[in-house]
């Protein structure tokens, strides 16, 4: 079945812009995925629907005390959720309410829900959209009604089935392009169509070469928005430290304060790579600091920016990095491919793979799956004679 204008699509995250246009901070919703009007679902952001929108059957407590408040309990569970996750949510919520609008769904139906809207929800999206996106809107479903006190109770071994047969019916168009590594060789060349002594290039080549070496993602180091910057969750130029390792050697830590995964923060870290290259992250960080200097509580890579400092945005760090690749005849690369390049760097260097899986923070699952997707790094392993074929490496 092919997608409609009244199927429920993705909700359009507006972090994934460098600025938000008033038209769209009056317009929260795309013109074709506009809910019916309800008092429950009143206009929010995405990351926000969770915990406004409500459902019409509402918690009670099976304590009866007016000391015992219940929103209390929302306080703190929706803090399990990091903002980006209840914003993908906040879309899986969306199209769960359209789809039960134009279905005629009741609202006292639809939390708690029934295991058959569900199974027929996943049905309705199941061929338009991919498997994955599919199985993230009933997360956010899901997230919704133990936010809300509602129960939960499924048939685990239809829904499952049915999420497993809408991966296998997933569209060709709903497939992302495999996201392929940043090389050594690739950052030379976007170097060269730099301009270090720029405030922005500056920035933007410090942050690359940063990332690649500290098997970063893009999202860590740069700032979802231009009004968004949180001092408590976005890396900032105080929390750039060196350490020293038993042997006297420098190492540069950048502490992110809060991450997806670890809301206590977690610790980046390189060394030096050679010296006097401007492909060296200590180089390029250096020179960053030279151009921009950017005051200590502002975000890491602030660039000057008419009279003051800007946040390096992750949208704004992307579309440098690739205007740079494309004058240097290159196709440019995603945001992720950062992360990947660096893990796959340090693995063609011969670090073993458990201390690059360390160093990337990858869950054992995504690690194994990037190894099995890049055979020069397995090639390495399996040779009985390692030198045999060493020029084809």
């Amino acid at each position: 079945m092919s997608p409609t204008t009244s199927r429920p699509l993705p909700a359009t995250s507006s972090s994934n812009k460098e600025r938000n246009s008033s038209k769209r901070r009056k317009s929260i919703y795309p013109s074709n995925l506009t809910p019916l009007p309800s008092a429950l679902r009143p206009h929010c952001t995405a990351k926000d629907r969770l915990i406004l929108w409500l459902p019409a059957n509402t918690r009670t407590l099976a304590i009866n005390s007016t000391l015992l408040d219940p929103s209390r309990i929302q306080d703190i569970l929706i803090q399990t959720w990091a903002d980006s996750t209840r914003e993908s949510y906040g879309s899986g919520l969306l199209a769960f309410h359209i789809f039960c609008d134009a279905k005629g769904i009741p609202d006292f139906q639809r939390a708690p829900a029934h295991s058959d809207l569900i199974s027929v929800f996943i049905a309705y999206l199941a061929g338009s959209y991919s498997g994955k996106t599919i199985s993230n809107y009933v997360c956010g479903v899901r997230a919704w009604h133990i936010l809300h006190g509602q129960v939960w109770s499924l048939n685990d071994l239809e829904i499952d089935a049915l999420l497993l047969a809408a991966q296998r019916v997933s569209p060709a168009t709903s497939r992302r392009k495999k996201c392929q590594p940043f090389t050594v060789s690739f950052i030379s060349a976007v170097c060269r169509h730099l301009n270090l002594n720029n405030p922005l290039d500056a920035s933007a080549y410090s942050c690359l070469t940063s990332g690649f070496y500290s098997i970063a993602r893009a999202g860590e180091l740069t700032i979802p928005t231009l009004t968004s910057f949180n001092l408590k969750r976005h890396i900032k130029r105080s929390n750039v430290r060196m350490e020293r390792d038993r042997n006297n050697i420098k190492i540069i830590v950048l502490h992110v304060p809060e991450t997806k995964t670890d809301r206590e923060g977690e610790d980046l870290s390189f060394l030096q790579q050679t010296p006097n290259d401007p492909m060296d992250p200590w180089v390029a960080l250096d020179n960053h600091f030279a151009v921009n200097d950017p005051p200590l509580e502002l975000p890491l890579f602030s660039y000057h920016f008419n009279s003051s400092h800007r946040p390096l945005t992750k949208t704004k760090f992307t579309q440098r990095i690739a205007e740079a690749a494309k004058a240097a005849g290159l196709e440019p690369l995603q945001g992720h491919g950062m992360c990947i390049g660096g893990t796959l760097e340090y693995l063609m260097c011969n670090v073993s793979f458990e201390t690059v899986k360390a160093k990337g923070r990858w869950k054992s699952d995504t690690f194994q799956l990037y190894l099995h997707k890049h055979t020069q790094i397995l090639a390495v392993h399996m040779q009985k004679h390692p030198t045999l074929h060493e020029e084809f490496i």
